[in-house]
């Protein structure tokens, strides 16, 4: 019941207050089982959440593999499951040995710990951090500081504190938490330089979403409509004369920048070189790039003088349907010859459009903190998220995705620009805010001011001083609820 709670958190229920509620219960739980209960009690939970939360990955995927469309979900779930299993060996570890007054923040740092691993390497799934579900609540205040995985921290937090008040029958750790939290929570609203910045407009962005299905996206019939479609909706910009308009991930179904005896390829760029000189602008499109034999799912950057400016790669691949890990011990199964052969990209690339710097992000890299913080720390100033969330549909994923796009707003203290196949697109301010955003399946766009970035902690800081200082203060809290109990 806890873990269908805590997914509820997430869009589309959005239930976000239900969180450290679900924590409170699953905290309570795990510390009242043996060692080897609470792991399989944990493990059964994350299968639970993960299984809930990640249900949207059959979508259209499921069209594909039919019968096998339950493995799409239930797999990652069971993997990613394992996560609430060591969380909740930690959790029982923390009220073994902590000192009761540190056991709901350790048992805390160890889950936001464990979400943090999961949520980094080429395997990562980074949907579902528990942080991404405060996006809208006050607890976001505390996202410029200590990123997602604090935020994730917190709430886990408040949940152990419920836990240890319960059991306990004793408040005075809850009581605690609840202080020590809302004093943090005002210092850190007081100092959020989001929450009220001066700064005038620098440069003027567009996003535009053409509403291409994905089910006929990739058909050879449709390939000159799409193109049209995208030339005439950006055409439809030059009055407001923006700086930057970005077309979402591969609109573009082809390799771009090869060439074919017909020469459409190199028409096709042609015409949108001849777009971005015609409108003194910044055009970023997505499409598939060839190159020395590997293929990449990259964004073609024209220059408002009609020149090809930049090709970038994308850097994290959708494990198993872009990339095939494995793939010499995988090649067994059933239609492994729908996943995605690509390469990934290594460059983390910064660009610039009307002088200032922004950070291209290709779909789910918007999940990747870290990706997001190397282009920050190179001097991005506002981020860029071109992604095909076709694949998603009307399912809760489009959601989800739009809510990590708040969270990164947030965290780095930075405007984001999203562009979508069929949404949701828009404008995000650095408070997480929506300035702009489309509705669902139906051709649009979008067009605004950005200002210089107020910046924020996390964007010096980054995700890994974070994750790292939970690790300790964990370690720590137990070597010190140890020497304790060896000094009795």
């Amino acid at each position: 019941m806890s873990a269908v709670a805590l997914a509820l958190a997430f869009p589309k229920p959005g239930q976000a207050w239900l969180a450290p509620l679900a924590a409170a219960g699953l905290f309570w739980a795990w510390q009242r089982l043996s060692w080897k209960r609470a792991f399989f009690a944990g493990w059964f939970a994350g299968t639970i959440f993960f299984a809930i939360n990640f249900s949207w990955f059959t979508y259209t995927v499921g069209g594909y593999v039919g019968g096998f469309a339950f493995a799409v979900v239930l797999i990652p779930a069971i993997v990613e499951g394992l996560t609430f299993a060591a969380s909740a060996v930690a959790a029982r570890a923390a009220q073994r040995f902590a000192p009761a007054l540190l056991a709901p923040i350790a048992a805390a740092a160890a889950f936001a710990v464990f979400e943090w691993l999961r949520s980094i390497g080429s395997l990562a799934v980074p949907f579902a951090q528990i942080g991404y579900s405060q996006t809208s609540t006050p607890l976001a205040v505390f996202a410029p500081y200590v990123g997602a995985f604090g935020v994730t921290f917190i709430v886990m937090l408040l949940g152990a504190s419920i836990a240890q008040a319960i059991a306990m029958r004793n408040p005075r750790a809850l009581a605690t938490t609840v202080v020590f939290l809302a004093a943090a929570w005002l210092a850190c609203y007081a100092a959020w330089p989001a929450r009220h910045d001066p700064r005038q407009p620098i440069v003027r962005v567009a996003a535009v979403q053409g509403n291409i299905a994905q089910t006929i996206k990739w058909n050879p019939q449709a390939f000159w409509p799409t193109v049209n479609t995208y030339l005439t909706q950006t055409r439809r910009l030059r009055p407001l004369r923006p700086q930057l308009v970005v077309l979402p991930e591969t609109v573009i179904p082809t390799d771009l920048n090869a060439d074919d005896p017909a020469g459409v390829r190199r028409l096709v760029r042609s015409e949108f070189a001849g777009l971005a000189k015609a409108l003194r602008t910044t055009l970023v499109v997505g499409s598939l790039e060839a190159r020395q034999g590997k293929e990449y799912n990259a964004l073609f950057t024209f220059s408002p003088n009609g020149t090809l400016a930049n090709v970038y790669e994308k850097r994290q691949l959708v494990p198993f349907a872009e990339s095939f890990p494995g793939e010499r011990w995988f090649s067994w199964l059933p239609d492994v010859n729908l996943i995605g052969r690509f390469t990934a990209g290594r460059d983390d690339t910064v660009l610039s459009a009307g002088g200032v710097k922004f950070a291209p992000l290709i779909c789910w890299e918007s999940a990747f903190a870290d990706l997001v913080h190397a282009q920050v720390r190179g001097g991005a100033q506002f981020l860029v998220v071109a992604t095909d969330d076709a694949w998603f549909g009307e399912s809760s994923g489009t959601f989800q995705h739009a809510q990590i796009a708040q969270m990164r707003a947030i965290e780095n203290g930075e405007w984001v620009l999203q562009s979508a196949a069929t949404g949701i697109s828009g404008i995000i301010a650095p408070d997480g805010s929506w300035i702009e955003r489309t509705a669902l399946d139906k051709p649009a766009f979008v067009a605004g001011n950005i200002s210089a970035p107020p910046g924020s902690t996390f964007a010096r800081l980054g995700p890994t001083p974070v994750g790292l200082a939970l690790a300790a203060a964990y370690v720590f809290i137990i070597a010190f609820g140890l020497s304790r109990r060896r000094q009795r």
